[in-house]
């Protein structure tokens, strides 16, 4: 059988790259081959194989596996408050804090910044039901919220999808200034976010573990933040504090695994950045990081 490759756009350089994620093959395997259903519906999307395994990177041995993990994946370690010695545990420099100014946030109040490192994709219109397809999956908001009432505002709005992998930078802060309520869990599964399991599923989104809070804001209207839980994501973790926050300040960040933030934004708020919207049509993901603009208020 053959599978595409995950291909994606590096931003800075313009350049067609391909992602070569851990696991590649045995993610494969769960997704495209009928004996991978199995284990992927009885161990894989289940709380305890991730608890463990979360466990596991959290123990004083772990600490072996930072260095070839640095090395293998060209991770720049000088944007990282400790070094690679420091480090007590893989979990904890998995969720490493970077040096101030490792990231530029764009202030300027009209500009819309990425929450986080990651690939991203934009969905321009969700359409007045509230539902789009993804080669015939169904995503609704309503389910994807939990919320009836909530899922009202963002009839005909866009979505934005963010994914980490799990050589990215972890932690996750406010695409915009505003006022920020409480962070609502939604439970769920486990399913991975990788672009092999969204191909075969884009309902990953509604049937994972989740958590959804609202950013209001004054010049791209209520956008909703969530994270999203996936297979061997040890955990999300809320750093924030209710109230008032600043663009670019932390909201929070993943314990180990690749996982997504996905933000919902009301209709005709935010202009995205034409590159990221062309990409997106062509189904390539572009790689942003954290504190770049991606679009603009309307």
């Amino acid at each position: 059988m053959n599978f595409d490759k995950i291909n994606y756009i590096e931003r800075k350089t313009k350049e067609l790259k391909t992602e070569n994620p851990p696991g590649e093959g045995f993610l494969k395997f769960l997704y495209y081959n009928p004996l991978g259903k199995l284990p992927l519906n009885l161990v894989v999307r289940k709380k305890f194989l991730t608890d463990f395994y979360g466990k596991k990177m959290s123990e004083a041995s772990s600490k072996e596996k930072i260095k070839p993990f640095v090395q293998e994946n060209c991770i720049n370690m000088e944007e990282s408050k400790k070094s690679v010695e420091d480090f007590t545990s893989f979990n904890d420099f998995f969720i490493r804090e970077l040096k101030e100014g490792a990231r530029e946030i764009d202030n300027n109040p009209e500009a819309l910044v990425s929450p986080a490192d990651g690939k991203v994709l934009v969905f321009n219109d969700l359409k007045e039901t509230t539902k789009f397809f993804l080669k015939g999956d169904e995503f609704t908001i309503e389910e994807f919220l939990m919320d009836k009432d909530e899922a009202k505002k963002f009839h005909g709005g866009t979505i934005l999808i963010i994914r980490l992998a799990p050589v990215d930078y972890h932690r996750f802060h406010f695409p915009a200034t505003g006022q920020i309520g409480k962070s609502k869990l939604i439970d769920g599964y486990y399913y991975s976010v990788s672009p092999y399991a969204i191909k075969k599923n884009f309902r990953v989104y509604c049937e994972n573990k989740r958590e959804v809070s609202i950013l209001k804001t004054e010049k791209f209207g209520e956008i909703v933040l969530s994270e999203i839980g996936a297979t061997m994501v040890g955990g999300i973790e809320q750093t924030y504090k209710e109230g008032f926050v600043k663009k670019g300040d932390e909201k929070g960040y993943f314990f180990f695994g690749g996982s997504s933030c996905v933000l919902l934004f009301e209709k005709d708020k935010v202009q995205f950045d034409e590159d990221i919207l062309e990409n997106s049509k062509k189904g390539l993901e572009t790689k942003v990081y954290m504190g770049e603009k991606i679009g603009k208020a309307k």
